[in-house]
Order: C-alpha cells, then structure tokens, then sequence
C-alpha cells in the first residue's frame, strides 16, 4: 500500500525545520548505507550525533506519530528516528531495497513500513522524485513540503537524479504489529470504515458487526 498522507506538518513547524537544516552540517550519506545500498547512494545525511536532531525529531516525528492515519496504516511498535537527508545537482539514490533488520545491537528493530516526510516545497529542486517499483508499473513521488508517503520497506525503489535545487526530505521506518504488507492494508480499509460508521451510525447493529471484526483481526495478525 502506498498511503499519501497531507499536512503531516503545519507551515509554522516547516519554516522552524527549514532554517535548522540550512545552517547545519551534512556527511556523505554513504556512511549509513549497507553493503548494496552504498553502490548506489549518492546523498547527503544530517550526522546522526548533530545537536540539532533532537529538536527536529520533536517537530518531525512529534507530528508524523501522533497522525491517526500513520497510525492506522503502519500500526507501529517501533519507529525510528529519522534520515535527514539532502540531495544536491548530481545527487540521486539508485535502485534498493531498505535493510530488513536496522537499528544498533542493543536496540534492533525489523523494517516493515518506510515513510518519506517530504521538508520543501518540489518548486525548489527539478527530479527528486520518489520511485517505487509496484504491480501496477512505476509510482513517482514529489509532494509537497510536510507531506508524506508511506510504502512498504520492502518495495524496490531509488531516488531519481536532482539535476536543479536541493531535495529535503526525512526518512524513517517502523517494526509493524502486522508482518504482512497485505493484511495491513486490508486493516488500514476496513479501519476507515469502521471509523466513518463509529461517527455516523454508532448504535447500528452492522457498526458493532464491523467493530467486532476489526479488533479480533488485530488480535488474531498481531505480533507484540
């Protein structure tokens, strides 16, 4: 499921965000790509010890969790802190697949649902689209500045070449109560209408029919 996911961050929290990632440092982003990532990665990374992180963190993922349908599409129990990640003329991120395991020794997580946080608007940059490989053919991504879109890690994807500007953007993924990318998405559908008939017609008796159902499938997938 590839979930569009607007206005995850409001205007004011954007133009905070902006001007900390114009003054700070970047690295070159191969320093966190694995083995087969790093043939193809060609971007660059806020360092993950910069004392900046902890306050974009709050802006950015302070937003992303708390968004009911991040929550309903991914069903999280672990997120990571985000990749801030730049992309210059030249730059771009060939074909990959995220690594299925990431995190350090102590604090492992499996990558089950990536998300992009989009942090300027594409009038800004040329190119920079997100590419996901589907069964339909080929998605291309470029929105606009706090939105964000959420796929499955283990879709193959790149980053086509910025060829003007400066792509911004976060990246992070979550370890999911439900493993499978299929039963996810059937519970994130079914979620929506159990909700507009939670707020429409509480008291009928398909409402609690479909409650019902939601909550045991969750019981029945979930992993904890």
């Amino acid at each position: 499921m590839l979930l569009q996911i607007p206005n995850v961050l409001a205007k004011d929290k954007l133009t905070v965000i902006q001007t900390i990632l114009t003054k700070s440092q970047f690295v070159d982003g191969k320093l966190s790509a694995g083995m087969a990532a790093e043939r193809v990665k060609n971007n660059e990374e806020l360092a993950g010890d910069a004392k900046e992180i902890q306050q974009l963190n709050n802006l950015v993922m302070g937003s992303l969790v708390q968004h009911p349908d991040y929550q309903s599409a991914t069903l999280p129990i672990k997120i990571a802190s985000p990749f801030y990640a730049r992309y210059r003329p030249g730059m771009t991120y060939g074909d990959h697949v995220d690594d299925p395991v990431m995190g350090p020794p102590q604090g492992r997580y499996r990558s089950d649902v990536s998300t992009t946080v989009f942090l300027n608007e594409p009038a800004n940059y040329e190119g920079g689209e997100l590419v996901i490989r589907t069964s339909f053919g080929d998605q291309q991504i470029k929105l606009p500045a706090g939105h964000a879109i959420v796929y499955p890690s283990s879709s193959l994807h790149h980053v086509a070449e910025v060829t003007q500007g400066e792509r911004l953007v976060a990246v992070t993924w979550a370890q999911s109560m439900v493993r499978d990318a299929a039963r996810r998405e059937l519970l994130y559908e079914l979620n929506q209408a159990r909700e507009s008939l939670l707020k429409q017609r509480p008291e009928e008796d398909e409402t609690k029919r479909v409650d019902v159902a939601y909550v045991n499938l969750i019981r029945m997938w979930a992993e904890t």
